[in-house]
């Protein structure tokens, strides 16, 4: 049994290992992006989905092609835009000549990491084809479900809002995403190494070129997720989870505050963090630093807080100082 128990723990440490290295692949081409990357290795762990907010030039594309480059698993990309359909994401039905019959074409969405760039640009309609596959792991065509592959995970990009050409997701949709992750523009030290590797020839369509290889795979995130179910979390602080989502909702200046779905969010991403950062119990401080990612793109503001100058993070960050943390 012991035996058992240390080849687990060998597993469980070679699979946390094989996901830190994530990030050491993805800065082989893109520069200063830790906590988004690492954001994403959470969500691919707990089985969810995350949105990156950032203008344009940023390499948020860049960053998610680099990150499905560095985990051996199918990924695929759909450019939304004002004319796409629902059925160019989901797939659809077409008419078999040979056969005489219709026959389903699977679409882009059938695949383990979906790269959805810009999905702020096309319209509702669209936006909303995503909504069954990112929970149910489905897409309904003709009165059928088809199950997609496992894992599953859609790594969307937007530009900001108030950005010309844009749509607002939804408040179901972006409900949906586990985590929001804004990419702001580098620091200077930063923006030289990126000019400079771009001097040297790198070539950001060749990420073979840059040396980007798979580092991590399905076994290593099946490890992974296995171990952190084992990462304890003490009542007292699934009740913090739970005090610091209610105060987003009596906060003043907030519309709509995070739902149940947002503190389940919370909860997994912090057990996640815990569990990668080489512990099993979760604190307090881990909850304070997967607040704002989970919980920035639930919160609706009202109108005179925007105008205010009020933003969510501050919200976030005033329910973080307010609520008692437990001892």
């Amino acid at each position: 049994m012991s035996q058992v128990s240390e080849d687990l723990r060998q597993r469980e440490g070679q699979a946390r290992q094989a996901l830190l290295a994530l990030r050491a692949e993805v800065a082989k081409a893109v520069v200063g992006q830790d906590a988004a990357v690492t954001g994403l290795i959470i969500a691919l762990l707990c089985r969810r989905h995350v949105l990156l907010e950032g203008v344009p030039g940023v390499a948020k594309t860049l960053l998610v092609r680099a990150l499905a480059a560095s985990l051996a698993l199918d990924s695929k990309r759909v450019q939304f835009t004002p004319d796409l359909m629902p059925g160019d994401v989901t797939g659809s039905l077409i008419y078999d000549a040979r056969a005489g019959e219709l026959s389903f074409r699977p679409g882009p969405v059938f695949t383990n990491m979906l790269l959805a760039d810009e999905i702020n640009r096309t319209p509702p309609k669209t936006q909303a084809s995503l909504l069954e596959a990112m929970e149910e792991r489905q897409v309904t065509v003709d009165g059928i479900g088809r199950p997609l592959p496992e894992p599953f995970v859609v790594a969307a990009t937007q530009n900001p809002v108030e950005y010309e050409g844009t749509y607002p997701l939804p408040e179901a949709q972006l409900d949906r995403f586990q985590l929001k992750l804004t990419m702001p523009l580098p620091e200077r030290d930063d923006e030289v190494a990126i000019l400079s590797r771009h001097a040297a020839g790198f070539d950001p369509l060749d990420l073979a070129a840059a040396g980007v290889r798979p580092v991590a795979g399905a076994a290593d995130l099946a490890a992974g997720r296995a171990a952190i179910e084992a990462v304890t979390m003490r009542r007292e602080v699934i009740g913090y989870v739970v005090d610091v989502c209610r105060a987003t909702r009596a906060t003043a200046s907030v519309a709509l505050g995070a739902s149940p779905r947002g503190a389940t969010a919370l909860l997994a991403a912090s057990r996640a963090w815990t569990w990668l950062t080489g512990r099993h119990y979760v604190t307090p401080d881990d909850v304070k630093a997967l607040a704002r990612p989970a919980l920035r793109h639930r919160l609706r503001l009202r109108p005179e807080a925007e105008l205010d100058g009020v933003t969510t993070d501050g919200v976030v960050d005033g329910v973080l100082a307010a609520v008692p943390v437990p001892r």
